[in-house]
């Protein structure tokens, strides 16, 4: 979009001195003066063009710069909204992690319950049978 606009006001600024040059070129062809003063009020004519073009690069130089200067601080700020999305996602892996972690400790955990209920079980059982034999 910005070269775009940069385009069109280099197309303008063109346009611009194009068309003063020409209508200059008409009006003093055309006007019934001396050489002398046609000379002269083409000096004044290129002057006055010369600043009329560099006030319009000033003024395109201008907006190129606000247009730069507007991109790059909505650069700054989608990366700073990513860093922040980035630290979000971060910790919520590391909280995830951490679940995981502690209930595969209460998983093995009772797993060990477990196997020693089954074992003290199966001891109990032996034991009565052991002493009918």
């Amino acid at each position: 979009m910005a070269k775009n606009n940069g385009g069109e006001a280099g197309a303008f600024l063109i346009g611009f001195l194009v068309g003063g040059l020409v209508g200059a070129a008409a009006a003093l062809l055309l006007a019934p003066q001396s050489g002398e003063e046609t000379r002269a009020q083409i000096r004044t004519k290129a002057v006055e063009l010369k600043g009329q073009a560099e006030e319009e690069i000033t003024r395109v130089r201008e907006k190129a710069e606000q247009t730069l200067e507007e991109a790059r601080a909505k650069a700054e700020a989608v990366a700073a909204d990513l860093r922040r999305r980035a630290e979000e996602i971060q910790a919520q892996g590391r909280t995830l992690l951490e679940e995981g972690r502690r209930q595969l400790a209460e998983a093995v955990e009772e797993t060990k319950k477990a196997a020693e209920q089954a074992k003290a079980g199966a001891k109990k059982e032996a034991a009565p049978e052991a002493t009918e034999a």
